[in-house]
């Protein structure tokens, strides 16, 4: 088969020569037995090779389970992919089986496999190694016939440096390395995919298409995408639902990209702490988190205002006026902060909007998908860690 017919079948857009060679490689380890270690930044897509894996190997018409490491908590994690006995633990009322069970003669996806704990990378080394696993509170082995495929956006090396990952295990899972090239170096791939999810977009909502002009390709094209192909759905998705005029031009378009802020915010980006990609799952949630923080900063502002307004103070505040300047403001003089008050309270109102349409997407989507939180999560772009954190922060 070749591989645009393993494009189209896979849902994969794009031409880049290290994609070509990514898929290639996917479909020549997949008649193998060989573990496959899938690298590469958050959002580039990572969870479609284990499927080409799969579906091109022997164990096709076995099953296939994806498992997100990340998103089973700590104590619960052995139980979730070896099982566990009747009254193992306090809760565990049945005996359970484990997805290394319950995939018996299939494949299993381990994403995001840098989070496990160390306990959980020793079990799973001993079923690379022998096909052997012990059930939470047995002391019986159990054989299992199970294909492991791996993928991670963290720099294995480093963490074995720093002794969070087993060097041990990083081999054993790394038989076959693919890597997966991150969107600002798939160069025109990013208008191809850029317009396949304004005419998706445009299909899901019942609206026209957006279009992007010429200007605005070229800043598609020149932004690093820090998000990669999760970050450019959601922009091109934000953009289809608010936007009324259908064509989009640069200045349109760099109102919904996270740099935007940096000129317009200079006392909000100030700070490195707000910008830390490892504190946030995609752009979305910096983008939003620069914005709570900007409300923060203009309750702060509004309250000093006031402060001045019932007393003479002298007013020095940097990032909001400059550090060099200081002058006193009385009841009788206040002309030189209205302005600032009318202009944080139309900033205000923004922000709160931006809540609400955070909210909306979010209500939508589990409505859609029934309740459904990992549907949810996928359609919204975000983990599902970040979904019940929003779930349980607009009580939903």
């Amino acid at each position: 088969m070749d591989i645009q017919s393993i494009k189209n079948r896979f849902g994969i857009i794009g031409n880049c020569p290290a994609l070509n060679r990514a898929i290639e490689v996917a479909i020549q380890v997949a008649s193998t037995e060989l573990s496959v270690l899938i690298t590469g930044e958050s959002g580039t897509g990572k969870e479609v090779f284990p499927q080409i894996i799969h579906q091109f190997s022997r164990r096709k018409h076995n099953i296939y389970i994806a498992v997100n490491c990340g998103a089973i908590p700590e104590g619960t994690i052995d139980s979730e992919l070896f099982g566990h006995e009747k009254g193992s633990f306090t809760g565990a009322t049945e005996r359970r089986k484990g997805y290394f069970e319950v995939a018996d003669k299939g494949t299993i996806f381990l994403d995001e496999v840098a989070e496990m704990p160390p306990s959980t990378q020793a079990r799973l080394l001993r079923v690379l190694e022998t096909g052997e696993f012990f059930k939470v509170g047995s002391s019986i082995p159990q054989k299992t016939d199970v294909r492991v495929v791996a993928a991670t956006n963290v720099d294995l090396q480093k963490a074995i440096s720093t002794g969070k990952f087993r060097e041990d295990l990083y081999y054993r899972l790394c038989a076959v390395p693919i890597y997966i090239p991150p969107l600002r170096q798939r160069g025109e791939d990013i208008l191809l995919l850029a317009r396949k999810f304004a005419v998706d977009f445009a299909e899901n909502y019942r609206m026209p298409p957006i279009k992007f002009t010429q200007d605005a390709q070229i800043a598609l094209m020149e932004y690093t995408w820090p998000g990669n192909v999760r970050q450019l759905k959601n922009v091109v998705e934000q953009i289809s639902i608010i936007e009324t005029n259908r064509e989009i031009t640069a200045d349109i378009l760099r109102q919904y990209l996270p740099e935007a802020f940096s000129t317009k915010l200079p006392a909000v980006l100030s700070s490195s702490e707000y910008v830390d990609q490892k504190t946030f799952n995609t752009e979305r949630e910096i983008m939003f988190q620069i914005l709570f923080d900007l409300r923060k900063d203009i309750a702060d502002l509004k309250q000093k205002v006031s402060d001045i307004i019932n007393g003479t103070i002298a007013v020095s505040k940097p990032g909001i006026i400059s550090s060099n300047e200081k002058f006193i403001v009385s009841n009788k003089n206040i002309s030189l902060v209205e302005d600032n008050i009318q202009d944080t309270e139309i900033v205000e109102d923004e922000v709160l909007s931006l809540q609400e349409k955070e909210k909306e997407l979010i209500k939508k989507a589990l409505e859609k998908y029934k309740g459904r939180r990992k549907l949810a999560a996928q359609e919204l772009g975000i983990s599902e860690r970040t979904l019940y954190r929003k779930i349980k922060e607009y009580n939903l």
